[in-house]
């Protein structure tokens, strides 16, 4: 195991993709951790005394995973998908708002995205930093690209989403500055090697903490974790993915 201190937006530049594994609870931040999040955003923006704001750790497995290509690496997450995801959205929300504010800002919305959303050399699904499981994976890809949403949607990426466009619009506070308060945030960059660390105790010990995981979150990674990656997207497929859209996103919490 690597544990790095290191700035955020330098986490994610370069060519690289977080794959979120089929066993990782759907995308579940409310606007509470949402609004907490904004904040402290906000506070380093306009504090100059606050050269650094700590937001948790991201674990991936950095090793025994298929390269795309030379240039590109796919990052298993273990833990973080959550701040990763929510970061990710408002940075989107960021990069719309500059694209439609008349006032010359320090970035352009084109840099935000090919900075750090996108692969801007990469097409398909590969273009994309941050892929989701099944059930987040479109509604995700649609708000980053600034597409129209399909019927169906992950309703906590549009509210949340939303949310931060909605704060972007109604804050005092320059563009110029809420990008350099992202630019502020610190995470704890966690890489794990597939051959000595074992992922599932990981995520068990790393989970014990934040949102709790609902039983239906304990049940699916008890039973995906352990099996070969053929196997769990089989199962992902066939039996767990049709229990969680016939549920939906609140029932799927609840059901179990």
């Amino acid at each position: 195991m690597k544990a790095t201190e290191t700035n955020f937006l330098k986490f994610l530049q370069g060519p690289k993709q977080f794959l979120i594994p089929i066993y990782q609870r759907t995308y579940s931040w409310t606007l509470r951790e949402c609004r907490q999040l904004w904040n402290d955003i906000c506070k380093a923006a306009v504090d100059d005394k606050v050269s650094g704001h700590f937001v948790g750790s991201i674990v991936y497995v950095e090793n025994g995973l298929y390269q795309a290509g030379a240039s590109l690496h796919q990052l298993l997450v273990i833990d973080g998908q959550q701040r990763l995801t929510t970061l990710m959205l408002l940075l989107a929300a960021l990069a719309k708002a500059i694209d439609a504010s008349d006032n010359a800002a320090e970035i352009s919305g084109k840099k935000v995205r090919n900075y750090w959303l996108f692969n801007s050399d990469e097409e398909g699904d590969l273009r994309f930093k941050l892929v989701l499981t099944q059930g987040d994976k479109d509604t995700m890809g649609r708000l980053l690209e600034d597409r129209e949403l399909a019927t169906t949607v992950s309703p906590r990426l549009v509210e949340n989403f939303g949310f931060f466009a909605e704060q972007i619009r109604q804050t005092p506070i320059s563009l110029d500055r809420l990008y350099q308060g992202i630019g502020k945030l610190i995470i704890i960059d966690v890489a794990l090697d597939r051959e000595r660390d074992n992922p599932q105790l990981i995520f068990e010990s790393l989970n014990s903490t934040g949102l709790d995981l609902t039983q239906a979150d304990l049940i699916r990674n008890y039973v995906l974790m352990g099996l070969e990656p053929k196997r769990q997207e089989r199962i992902y497929q066939d039996a767990w993915y049709p229990m969680e859209q016939s549920f939906g996103a609140t029932g799927y919490a609840t059901q179990f």
